[in-house]
């Protein structure tokens, strides 16, 4: 089927074959590959919390493989400097002129691996290609390729070695998730798989067709209805988070932004045309509880950014929003 052919039935099988081929090479919740695949649709950027040797790595490059895109690999380290990501101008003694070359961040899908561990200046390298789809170096600007995700992995911000990321980078995410360790039963299977293979990782083979595609599947969501009465429950909720005693800075604009085009991405993913306060509900702890800065009170108690999402949640009526007519 033609890219331009998509209607929200059709992205929706498309997003579950993507799922399905990723849960061959990935053991991890669905609800995970779900809030990964919600960042990408929505057209947007993930950031996963893990400690390390949890599969972020093997999720990344699955959901390139899937998606038949470009995957590059960024290792953020304490010396990690911005040109490291971006690149930079190299003297070619043959044509004696300066040539730019590329650097990782020029790929489609981009992991920006333990991000933490690198300082705010370069962590901030980012900043302009998660916003704008573009570097600038040296003062000349160059576009990335479309499409452009980048899955960021950070360790606990309690281990040693991390930088907090800046506000204005965390508030770039649509969405951020945790893969967290297997069950039981995922752990065993992950020990079966390795008895069963010569090689030490596991593959997903190519889903979609082309990059193409990749940006029409990101066009459905526009399709999907939103009426009034959840609009004015999407705003509520997020300025009930500006609000709360234990909120220094809430959810700001951009994110109340980001919530509705997560939630129509959500929509999408469950085969629906619009917009349900069930959508909504499932999604707003990874798309706002990361965008929310804490008092100094509730950092010293250790309070739950996702507890208080949902507390906003318990508070405010649900509306009653029935299925459009044919």
């Amino acid at each position: 089927m033609e890219a331009s052919e998509f209607d929200v039935q059709t992205a929706s099988q498309r997003c579950e074959e993507v799922i399905e081929e990723i849960q061959k090479a990935v053991i991890a919740d669905r609800e995970f590959l779900e809030q990964v695949m919600l960042g990408i649709l929505a057209g947007g950027h993930v950031l996963l919390e893990d400690v390390p040797g949890t599969g972020k790595t093997l999720t990344a490059n699955s959901f390139a493989n899937a998606f038949g895109l470009d995957f590059t690999r960024i290792q953020f380290t304490p010396d990690l400097l911005p040109n490291d990501v971006s690149g930079t101008n190299i003297f070619n003694d043959q044509t004696q002129e300066f040539e730019f070359q590329r650097g990782p961040i020029f790929g489609n899908i981009v992991l920006a691996d333990e991000i933490n561990r690198a300082p705010p200046k370069t962590q901030a390298a980012l900043l302009e290609a998660m916003q704008e789809k573009q570097v600038t170096v040296e003062g000349e600007t160059r576009q990335l390729p479309e499409p452009f995700f980048v899955i960021a992995t950070q360790n606990p911000v309690e281990q040693e070695g991390t930088f907090p990321l800046p506000e204005a980078q965390v508030d770039r995410f649509f969405v951020k998730s945790s893969l967290g360790y297997p069950d039981e039963g995922g752990e065993v299977e992950i020990l079966n798989r390795r008895l069963g293979r010569m090689e030490s990782t596991p593959q997903a083979n190519q889903v979609m067709d082309d990059p193409e595609e990749v940006l029409a599947l990101q066009e459905v969501p526009e399709q999907v209805r939103v009426e009034q009465d959840l609009v004015m429950y999407l705003s509520e909720i997020c300025r009930m988070t500006r609000e709360d005693h234990r909120v220094r800075v809430g959810v700001s604009p951009r994110g109340t932004q980001r919530l509705l085009e997560c939630a129509r991405a959500q929509a999408v993913i469950r085969g629906r045309e619009y917009v349900t306060p069930g959508d909504v509900k499932e999604i707003a702890g990874p798309v706002l509880a990361h965008r929310l800065v804490l008092t100094a009170e509730a950092q010293v108690n250790d309070v739950d950014k996702q507890r208080i999402v949902q507390d906003v949640l318990d508070e405010i009526p649900v509306p009653t929003v029935d299925a459009p007519t044919a």
